[in-house]
């Protein structure tokens, strides 16, 4: 969108330019101007740092190291032209710096200070200002790193990598710097954020809140149930061989071969009840001859037992339900877990001399 200089009731469009046209230097001129006036940016951002590269064996630099008002760090990397691959280069820096300290953070503004002809003694009561802190929290401070892009363009490429990282949570912006020129020579800087887009950003926060809840809630179900895994196979390995050689796992099964092939002994545990079953492979007619006798059956395991077959589907299973899964108090978990091993030595005991009678037939 073209933009307009109002004068004498009438409107005039600014002439787009370039930086470079203008005489204007990416470190020099530009960087210099975003970190007198970081509001530009469109956040209320504190710059820890600028040219920042306070690691060993490396001489890379950030442009400008902020910090935002929740003691997230945030990288701003500029292009004066070209974005290029700028989007690669701030997250290997957003690598670098993830572990930064609060002392590290002030030993970097100290230092920037002293650039700035400051004698740098109160960096620290500065960030404790900014982020309204009687004293460092450390388990509070640099939390995550946020990465903002500002270039006079972006790719399609760029653009479209960022939006993926975005999805995978990473906290990425891209905001475009047009410089515009006036009849009388006068210059103009439009400032667009372009992803997220203004409008669109809180919709997006909440989203990613939400991801990240997913995720966090996935982490922790994939511990629960390796924990449970654990004491269900040492258990299940005193009384019989049939999972020996299992690890545990997050997934909510595991199997073991019935000795035939294309069947399966298989525990399957749910947040609130489990289960135990054979798994048969693709063989409806031997399903079919034991459902014949399924009185018999269930009568020599001692317990009703769930019969399923569904049509469309290759496999079919004869199971048992143990009241009881990977969310049931913990203290409950010995008893759930003998429940479903005694369960599983039953089934074995009677469906496995039937096996080896179809292995013979």
């Amino acid at each position: 969108m073209p933009v307009y200089e109002v004068n004498d009731g009438k409107l005039t469009a600014a002439n787009p330019t370039r930086f470079y046209v203008e005489g204007l230097r990416e470190r020099q001129d530009i960087q210099r101007m975003l970190r007198d006036q970081i509001a530009v940016l469109g956040e209320d951002l504190f710059v820890l740092s600028d040219e920042y590269g306070g690691w060993i064996d490396s001489n890379r630099r950030i442009d400008l190291l902020c910090l935002d008002p929740e003691a997230n760090l945030v990288v701003v990397e500029l292009k004066r032209d070209d974005a290029g691959h700028m989007e690669l280069q701030a997250i290997r820096y957003a690598a670098m710096i993830a572990r930064m300290t609060f002392a590290e953070a002030v030993e970097a503004h100290t230092q920037y200070l002293r650039r700035c002809g400051h004698s740098g003694k109160d960096a620290e009561a500065q960030l404790l200002a900014y982020l309204n802190w009687q004293e460092a929290e450390q388990e509070e401070f640099g939390g995550s790193v946020r990465i903002i892009l500002a270039s006079a363009a972006f790719s399609k490429e760029l653009t479209t990598t960022v939006l993926w990282l975005r999805e995978q949570g990473l906290d990425i912006s891209c905001i475009r710097l047009s410089p515009y020129k006036l009849a009388d020579g006068r210059l103009l800087l439009d400032v667009q954020p372009i992803i997220p887009l203004p409008e669109a950003t809180q919709f997006q926060t909440q989203i990613g809140l939400k991801r990240q809840a997913e995720q966090k809630a996935k982490v922790e179900r994939h511990e629960v149930r390796y924990e449970f895994w654990q004491g269900l196979l040492a258990l299940a390995a005193e009384r019989t061989p049939l999972h020996a050689g299992r690890s545990p796992s997050k997934d909510n099964w595991i199997s073991a071969s019935a000795g035939v092939a294309g069947f399966t002994f298989v525990y399957t545990i749910r947040q609130r009840d489990s289960q135990v079953h054979l798994w048969i492979e693709d063989n409806q007619s031997f399903f079919l001859k034991l459902e014949a006798d399924h009185a018999a059956i269930e009568s020599e395991f001692g317990g009703n037992l769930v019969w399923k077959r569904e049509e469309g589907q290759r496999g079919t299973l004869i199971g048992a339900l143990v009241e009881g899964g990977y969310r049931s108090d913990r203290n409950d978990w010995p008893k759930v877990q003998q429940a479903l091993v005694d369960a599983m030595l039953r089934l074995e005991r009677v469906l496995k001399p039937r096996l080896r009678q179809l292995g013979r037939e």
